[in-house]
């Protein structure tokens, strides 16, 4: 396999438990160059633990993960400079006004101090971000914080993009402006995975709907489908039913 047709981003029985039951339960996953994989399901369900893992967090009990064929844990800092991660909480130092947290965002990615700059101007342009780039991150509301941290995890044009929930306390303007950047970084090959239970949302965007219920795969939606959410929730009712009869 050449380097152009390595995933971006592969998980081979991802296992991680948790007391209770709870956790990733030998999740397989790929991400290709140039792909919108989306995994959706209920709160609980196990996607923001299995993102964790993708990206290190977290250490599996079983199982690995690659980055472009390196696995996680045995390649070089280096590779972490082309991914780009929102997991739970954006990224944004309180008593930073918005255009010094993109730039230290930037800083940490490697990118060096002559064209942060540039880079950072980008992505306020990007995500409408002017009128906040001198306004401190702690006087933010909660959406505007979100368009905060998805501009730092996207302004390094990063190879793999991997987001939790990214459209969390977004109004309408910020979820197209999100679809929008994500189309144009899907379409100059980054490999992306997203989470959400947003079914119309991520329909919009995806090229591959992998449903995830009880910390395991269960079966995959076709983006263009007709009431994805019916066949969503006959996909759960049907898992759910199956482990309380092994039960």
């Amino acid at each position: 396999m050449t380097e152009a047709e390595l995933p971006r981003l592969e998980a081979l029985g991802l296992v991680r438990r948790f007391p209770g039951g709870a956790g990733v339960h030998g999740i397989d996953l790929l991400v290709r160059p140039g792909e919108i994989h989306a995994i959706v399901g209920l709160n609980g369900a196990g996607k923001t633990t299995l993102m964790r893992l993708l990206l290190g967090m977290l250490r599996p009990q079983a199982g690995t993960a690659r980055i472009d064929g390196i696995e996680i844990g045995e390649g070089p800092s280096s590779i972490w400079a082309g991914v780009g991660q929102l997991v739970e909480h954006p990224l944004a130092y309180s008593e930073l006004d918005g255009r010094s947290n993109l730039i230290v965002a930037a800083r940490l990615h490697g990118i060096e101090r002559r064209t942060a700059g540039a880079l950072v101007d980008r992505a306020i342009a990007e995500f409408d971000l002017a009128r906040y780039s001198t306004v401190r991150a702690s006087r933010l509301s909660l959406g505007n914080r979100q368009r905060l941290g998805l501009a730092a995890a996207l302004q390094h044009d990063p190879a793999l993009i991997v987001l939790d929930e990214p459209t969390n306390a977004l109004d309408p303007a910020g979820v197209i402006l999100l679809r929008e950047a994500l189309l144009r970084r899907a379409g100059a090959g980054a490999g992306i995975l997203v989470s959400s239970h947003h079914l119309d949302e991520v329909a919009r965007i995806a090229d591959r709907i992998t449903v995830v219920n009880a910390g395991r795969t269960i079966g995959s939606l076709d983006p263009a489908g007709v009431d994805l959410e019916r066949a969503f929730f006959a996909m759960l009712h049907a898992d759910d039913s199956e482990r309380e009869e092994i039960a």
